[in-house]
């Protein structure tokens, strides 16, 4: 289901700032959001490579000062 590029995905985040795809013709699964791009499966991915840059959960982060 991922790996299909002949279609549209959303780029989806949880409340840990985790990204991932979601299928663009789906709603997103409970605790995710919409929070990017719906594009091809490489743009999404792209997206994601330049805005998850650290990829320690938001709760480790706030533990550890940042």
């Amino acid at each position: 289901m991922f790996d299909d590029d002949s279609r549209l995905y959303a780029v989806v985040r949880n409340d840990e700032l985790q990204y991932s795809l979601w299928p663009a013709d789906r709603e997103p699964p409970a605790g995710w959001e919409v929070a990017g791009p719906v594009a091809t499966r490489a743009e999404c991915l792209e997206y994601i490579r330049g805005v998850w840059t650290d990829l320690r959960p938001k709760s480790l982060r706030d533990r550890m000062g940042g």
